[in-house]
Formats: structure tokens, sequence, C-alpha cells
């Protein structure tokens, strides 16, 4: 029997969250205990260890709290038990207390807001693995899918168990393929070593490399201490690069030297360090028109695409989509309700362009509005009826005296004011990619605060 790659059912364990804030601890609490969790919490330091006289299955806990932080309570924790998977959630990330985390073994570093599905998601993951290495067993309970194109990536998936080979993983936005990308690392020979996931759209074109290989003290204006960089934090793992058609040309030579060489130097510094690490990209472009174009290299992409798997979109996986729809009601705690024939017509006759993100909040968003104990065809809201429904319009007479990069960023300030600043929202709205939306939102230098209310204008960063 195939396996699933992409979705699957929460486990049943002990988890502690740790976060100073009452309301977040409690609302990350309830949605653990709604899927079948037993949840223990604290709200410092101290407390945390006290809960470990009987230690959880895994700890979710926020970077600063009152009495210390996670970086410094992390080996703490792991005296105690070194098995347990610690997630550590912050608003105030950096790549250097990232790296840091991750070498202090850290399951994963996340960056507020966190999607509570890709949290769960890691928190079963890294569950499983560690009833796995206790019995011997697999104990995830999955749920198999039907379609016969998914079918087949599974197969090819499961040909690259305790494999090391490169994979380029391509599908549109919101397939799932940077969840296909851990499962193809826990899979992997380079499972006990660290995953760490970066989105190439979301780096800033002047900074990628130093977040990539790392800095010396005084290798330009500002580096005022030492950084590692990701290559640092996945040595001996795996580096997951989403969205790889979209980094600089000019850094992609250097990646190309680190595979081959597994050799690279930090920005400033003469000697060059090792780095051995499994790549794993994804990207929803068609990367041989770049190469064709000479915005990729060719010798990259043949390097990165030893292995190349495609996840299909939810359009052509029709007959996974009774499973799918049924798996996120169980993770929403809502395994209970059912769809009405109408709300499944909906559902079957869309064309998915977000696909299994979109699906997701198709079916949050219907849960919210069911007003009985079903969910009806009147209940069935999708994505782009809500950016038809409420259009970002810009004056005509305004456009007129405007450059296209000032009506574009004009346009985007007015989606992120309409939408409280909130980046997922914005970007739906738009039409576009969260990881789009964030690259501009830099190129732009728009302000990201809970200031952001009415329309700044261009090059204006005080609103």
């Amino acid at each position: 029997m195939a396996r699933p790659v992409v979705s699957s059912v929460a486990l049943q364990s002990r988890i502690l969250v740790v976060e100073d804030d009452a309301a977040t601890r409690h609302g990350v609490a309830a949605t653990l205990r709604a899927r079948g969790h037993e949840v223990l919490e604290a709200g410092t330091c101290r407390e945390a260890l006290a809960h470990f006289s009987s230690p959880p299955d895994a700890v979710i806990t926020d970077l600063r709290l009152p009495d210390g932080d996670a970086v410094n309570l992390l080996p703490q924790l792991r005296d105690l038990d070194a098995t347990i998977p610690v997630f550590i959630i912050t608003g105030f990330a950096t790549i250097d207390i990232a790296v840091r985390a991750v070498k202090l073994g850290a399951e994963e570093f996340f960056t507020k807001p966190v999607a509570m599905e890709t949290l769960l998601a890691c928190v079963d993951n890294a569950v499983a693995r560690k009833q796995t290495t206790r019995t011997g067993q697999h104990k995830r309970a999955t749920l198999e899918a039907r379609s016969d194109v998914m079918r087949r990536l599974e197969d090819e998936v499961e040909r690259l168990r305790n494999s090391d080979c490169a994979v380029l993983i391509l599908g549109e936005t919101g397939t799932g393929k940077s969840m296909l990308a851990r499962h193809i690392h826990e899979l992997g020979a380079r499972r006990n070593g660290p995953f760490v996931d970066v989105n190439c759209a979301g780096l800033r074109h002047d900074f990628i490399e130093s977040e990539l290989f790392g800095h010396m003290r005084g290798a330009f204006t500002g580096a005022h201490t030492q950084k590692q960089g990701l290559f640092d934090a996945a040595n001996d793992g795996t580096l997951f690069l989403d969205e790889i058609g979209d980094i600089d040309l000019q850094v992609q030579p250097k990646i190309l030297k680190v595979l081959e060489e597994k050799r690279f130097r930090r920005m400033g510094e003469v000697r060059e360090r090792n780095a051995d690490v499994r790549l794993i990209a994804a990207t929803h472009h068609d990367l041989l028109a770049s190469v064709e174009r000479k915005t990729f290299r060719a010798d990259l992409f043949y390097r990165i695409s030893t292995v190349t798997l495609r996840v299909p979109s939810l359009r052509e996986r029709a007959a996974d989509l009774p499973q799918l729809v049924k798996e996120l009601l169980a993770q929403e705690g809502t395994s209970d309700v059912e769809l009405t024939r109408g709300a499944w017509d909906r559902l079957s006759a869309y064309a998915w362009p977000g696909n299994i993100r979109e699906l997701k909040n198709v079916v949050h968003r219907a849960l919210i509005l069911r007003s009985g104990a079903v969910i009806t065809a009147e209940d069935v809201h999708f994505d782009s009826e809500s950016r038809n429904a409420i259009p970002v319009a810009i004056p005509a007479e305004r456009t007129s005296s405007q450059t296209l990069e000032e009506v574009e960023r004009e346009h985007i300030v007015r989606a992120l004011a309409a939408e409280s600043g909130r980046v997922r929202e914005a970007a739906r709205r738009l039409g576009i990619p969260r990881s789009t939306l964030y690259q501009k939102i830099k190129n732009f230098g728009i302000p990201l605060n809970t200031r952001l209310r009415g329309l700044s204008e261009p090059g204006d960063e005080s609103n």
C-alpha cells in the first residue's frame, strides 16, 4: 500500500506549551486539545522545568519568557530528556538566534504569526519519529490517497527512502511542496540531522548571501558582529530552498560550489568552511525556461534536479478531495460535522487556484459561517469570491500622475490597510502568493506595524 506524503491525522500526545501571554497560550492549548492531545501549560522557564517530572512528548515554547529565554532553556530540557522535540516560536527572529537554537537541538524555529496547521503537522511528525525510534514501529495515522496521480507521487517518494540525493519539487503555490520536502527528509539518510527551511522569495537580494553563508565582523557596513549562515545550521542535515527560482543570479554559483565541493566562505572571510548538506529545492516557476532566459544557471539546475518530483494541483487530484476535507475537519476538532450534497457539489466544481492552502481557508470559513450542525452550500465561500467582492481600487486621477512602481506600492498599502496589516489576508486579497507580497513589501520599504491604518504616500515610512 502506498504511503501518503502530504497529509496526516494528529497523534494523541502530551504537549507542553510554554508562553507567558495567557491568551496566546490558552489559544494554542485549546487547538491542541481539540485534536485530542493532552496539554500542559507553563508561563515561565521555572514552570516548564517543573513539568519534566513526567516528560511530555513535545514542547512548544515562546522565545522570550519572564525569567529567561528558550535558547537558554533548551539545553536544560534536553538534559532532562534528549529525545523530546522542542519547537521555538518568536516575533523577534534573527538568523543568529535560529542557528543557535538549531545547533542546541531545537526541532524547528518559527516566526510569528505561525500557521497552526504547519506547527501541528511538524509536532505530529516529530512525535511520530520519536515513537518510531522508541518502538521500531511507525505509529502515525494517515489517510490513503485515492487519486492515481498521488499514488504515483507516493511511489516515487518511497523510492527515496534512505537516499541522500538532491531533489527538485515542482508544483503550483499551495500544493504542499514544503510538507513534501520535510517528509523526504524524514525518510532520508539524514533524518536525524537538522531540517532548515528557507523561503528564497522572502530573502532580500542585498542580504541573501549573508543569510545563506554568514559574514565576518566588518564584512560590510552594519556587520558589527560575525554571523553564522543557514548552510552552517543545516550541516549534516537537509537544507530546503523553497522558491529557489527567485534566488539572486549572483549568488547561484556560490550555492553550486557548496553543493559540489562542500566548502564555502563567509562574507569577509579568507578561510573556507565545510558544509555537508543535502539539498531539497522547490519552485512554482518553469526553471528550464528560466535557464533559457539566463535568469537561472544551467549548471545549478542540473545539480539540484537529480530527482524531480511534481506535486499535482488539487484540480488534478479531485478524488482526494473528500479525504482532505475529512482530515481538515479533524484538525479543527470537528470530525462529526457533515457536508450537504450541495456543499460537496460546490467544492467539487471549483477550480482551486490556491490548491490545498485555499481548501484549508474554505473549510475553516465554512465552519465559522455554518448556523447548524452541517455545512451547507451557503456556507462555502471561496477566496477568489472574497477578492472580487471587495476590490482595492485606486482613483484614476491619482494614477495618471504616478509611476508604475508608485501605483503598485499604493495598491499594496491599501490592501494591507484594509486587512489591518495582516500580510496573509492582504496576499489573498491581491491574488498573489504571500512570499511574493513579503518580497514586494521589502522592495518598496512598506512598514509593517500596528499603526498601518490608512494610505501612506510613496516613500513615506512614517505611517
